[in-house]
């Protein structure tokens, strides 16, 4: 009898054991970064078929290799958006993302040109700056013809009119600076680590990551019609690589946002009510390509906007102060009105400085 309530303590103790392990592993799931990778096109739409190679086929292959080299850290959750050869709606692609309440958008394609043209590049959504970065979103964005109801999902956008593409644009203007981020960090690893011609990052309307609530990138990996960089993209070392570069810059984006988070932390001040007779404090609420009034209606409702320009983007900010709290109740502001990622940023004699600089 003895040893047998033993045995049932025993048994209790595990179970007591297990259950905690599952709720440790259920909290840490919830503060994962999470990554949305994207394989174009798939199932019926194979994508471009330059030298007899299939996009669908290689961009599957490169995101599967990069998320499987992702999921070695275990602060990082990876979700596809398709793991087989199926068709997925553009529409849908961006609802997984955003469900998920991703940290991050990356889709995966392949170029194609009727000339030998090669090179990798990186978009991120915005005005496409010439023709050339048009028809490369128009070539893309035609996926949804294959689409029933596409009318109705997309509100009649139509791919081949660079007046609707141009509608599109404003959605991701929050999250612009991110996600060009991120899409440096990809090309400068295209270029300097693996030497492939850098095509650069740009900005073009591509409706796939319209959808999207996140930073967002599109890459295109190369050019399958050219013979050399095709049979590159379609073989396991090209894909290796390629997948590692974009897997190190995804990593590195994550550490520079925890470095970023970690500086202000330990550095900031206790008395945060002080007054910074030499320190504005400014929310900054969006970064745009296109010069917008300031006035409430373009900004949900908020007054007391300023813009500056930062080389070719416009970055705009709300409300202005002194006094730390105040910023942190103008942040709070900013978020309610839906700029979920505002954040503070503060300048000395009109130049802008770290934040952890200038709470120092």
């Amino acid at each position: 009898m003895k040893t047998r309530n033993i045995l049932y303590l025993l048994s209790f103790l595990l179970v007591l054991t297990n259950s905690s392990f599952i709720d440790i592993d259920e909290t840490d799931t919830m503060k994962k970064f999470v990554v949305v990778l994207d394989a174009g096109h798939g199932g019926k739409d194979p994508g471009n078929l330059g030298n007899g190679y299939k996009e669908k086929d290689i961009a599957l292959k490169i995101v599967l290799a990069v998320g499987k080299e992702l999921e070695k850290n275990p602060n990082i959750k990876v979700i596809y958006t398709r793991k087989k050869d199926e068709f997925v709606d553009l529409f849908v692609r961006g609802k997984i993302a955003n469900k998920a309440k991703a940290d991050l958008f990356v889709s995966v394609h392949c170029d194609s040109h009727h000339t030998q043209a090669y090179g990798a590049g990186t978009f991120v959504l915005g005005t496409h700056r010439n023709k050339t970065n048009f028809e490369v979103a128009k070539k893309e964005n035609s996926v949804i013809f294959m689409e029933e109801d596409y009318e109705k999902n997309y509100a009649g956008f139509d791919p081949n009119s660079p007046e609707s593409v141009m509608s599109i644009l404003l959605s991701q203007e929050e999250y612009l600076d991110q996600s060009i981020k991120l899409a440096g960090l990809i090309q400068n690893n295209f270029a300097n680590k693996l030497k492939r011609k850098n095509r650069k990052v740009k900005q073009a309307g591509f409706i796939v990551l319209h959808q999207t609530v996140m930073p967002s990138v599109l890459v295109e990996l190369g050019f399958l019609t050219n013979k050399s960089e095709g049979a590159y993209l379609n073989s396991k070392k090209g894909q290796r690589e390629m997948a590692m570069a974009i897997k190190d810059a995804i990593v590195e984006y994550k550490t520079s946002l925890e470095e970023n988070v970690a500086t202000y932390e330990t550095e900031a001040i206790d008395d945060k009510t002080v007054e910074f007779n030499d320190i504005m404090f400014k929310i900054q609420i969006a970064a745009s390509s296109k010069s917008l009034e300031t006035k409430p209606y373009n900004f949900n409702g908020l007054s007391d906007i300023s813009k500056t320009k930062e080389g070719s983007l416009y970055k705009y900010f709300y409300g202005k102060t002194s006094n730390y709290d105040g910023a942190k109740e103008l942040e709070q502001e900013a978020r309610a009105k839906g700029y979920k990622s505002c954040f503070i940023v503060a300048y000395k004699e009109g130049k802008k400085v770290p934040l952890a600089e200038a709470l120092k």
